[in-house]
């Protein structure tokens, strides 16, 4: 029997993850509407406001329907909804190979279920949100989650590289390297990538190399 809980979705969808160490495996997408930061890279504005109520059951009942062995719930803010703490234990419940989260960092992640992979963000100070970043939340990842840093030009980088070392970052998790679109030419930061010998995962967006900025892609 399902929670009758609400949740406010933009949409639900089924593509190939784009990001992350899943990226490339067929997934199954719930995007919540809401966030409370503002991002100057932001790709999903849409999904700042608007959206549907959605009955728990009905959000589960969808995803069941693609088939899909992983499952994402991402934004938006997720973590900005009270009831995606029970939706997240439910997808758990729910027998997927996995169930990740994509967040800010900037919402406290204490109470999210352990079984759930944490793909977080640390905000740049290029990203215009820095001063919103939860440090705190690195205590609570472990090392099947990843944190993500978007970085929008040398500045972002060496800063993430401070990070690094003063959070030991890369003992804890999984870390991400991606160039802002736009903002960041990808083969620069893979040669600063490549001339620091840095442990980090460089990545670059595969939804949007397949099909650029389309809607529930």
């Amino acid at each position: 029997m399902f929670p009758t809980g609400q949740l406010r979705v933009t949409e639900i969808f089924y593509s190939l993850q784009g990001e992350s160490r899943s990226a490339g495996f067929p997934t199954a997408f719930i995007r919540l509407t809401g966030c409370p930061l503002r991002c100057g890279y932001c790709d999903t504005p849409y999904a700042f406001r608007g959206g549907e109520e959605m009955g728990m059951d009905t959000i589960i009942a969808r995803v069941v329907d693609f088939g899909a062995r992983y499952v994402t719930v991402t934004g938006g803010e997720p973590l900005a909804q009270a009831q995606i703490f029970e939706l997240l234990t439910v997808l758990c419940d729910a027998g997927f190979v996995e169930v990740s989260l994509e967040t800010s960092g900037a919402l406290d992640i204490s109470g999210v279920d352990q079984r759930i992979v944490k793909v977080m963000d640390l905000k740049t100070p290029g990203s215009g949100e820095v001063e919103r970043n939860r440090y705190e939340n690195i205590s609570y990842l472990g090392h099947r989650d990843q944190i993500k840093f978007v970085l929008c030009n040398r500045a972002d980088y060496d800063w993430a590289k401070q990070c690094l070392t003063e959070y030991s970052l890369v003992s804890r998790c999984e870390v991400l390297y991606s160039p802002a679109e736009n903002l960041l030419e990808p083969a620069v930061l893979a040669a600063w990538i490549l001339e620091d010998k840095l442990a980090v995962r460089f990545q670059l967006q595969l939804h949007k190399l397949l099909w650029a900025n389309e809607r529930g892609r």
